[in-house]
């Protein structure tokens, strides 16, 4: 099977447990996530978040919509002011110990994993990002963080570099 690019959602940011997050949504579906599993990576969210540790509590979840019965939830979350921290969740796949099939069934993931080539793609401009607002301003901007996503699209190189 060949390789194609996946659609990219950012439907604005989300606060959860005290963190406030942007959210990227991945699917090949041009419907979007189907609701139950957009509901259930949710819920399973403020599992993933990490102790403060006096950070600004913020960063990025990434939902992904595998084409098989997969569904992964991603949080990575701003530490020791320039460090990011991940934590993640899978449904449906059973080769990450998901005990069934059912893509709305999350589970914590124990295996060293930060996501795969589709959920990387707002990474760098999440990098650039927290720099451009939070750490190079003598006053961080936290809400120009948040309102500053990667583009909208598809997973694919980024046309503005």
């Amino acid at each position: 099977m060949a390789f194609t690019e996946k659609l990219l959602r950012a439907p604005g940011p989300v606060q959860v447990g005290g963190y406030r997050l942007k959210r990227y949504h991945v699917t090949a579906d041009p419907a979007g996530l189907d609701p139950a599993v957009e509901k259930a990576a949710y819920s399973v969210l403020p599992d993933l978040l990490p102790f403060p540790d006096g950070t600004p509590k913020s960063g990025f979840v990434v939902v992904h919509r595998g084409d098989d019965t997969g569904a992964y939830v991603s949080a990575y979350c701003w530490a020791w002011d320039n460090v990011l921290s991940f934590a993640g969740a899978a449904a449906g796949q059973p080769a990450l110990g998901c005990p069934d099939l059912d893509p709305t069934h999350f589970v914590r993931l124990t295996r060293p994993l930060i996501g795969c080539v589709w959920e990387l793609a707002p990474m760098r401009h999440e990098r650039d990002s927290w720099v451009r607002h939070v750490l190079t301003p003598d006053t961080p901007d936290l809400d120009a963080y948040l309102a500053d996503a990667y583009r909208e699209g598809t997973t694919g190189p980024d046309p503005l570099g």
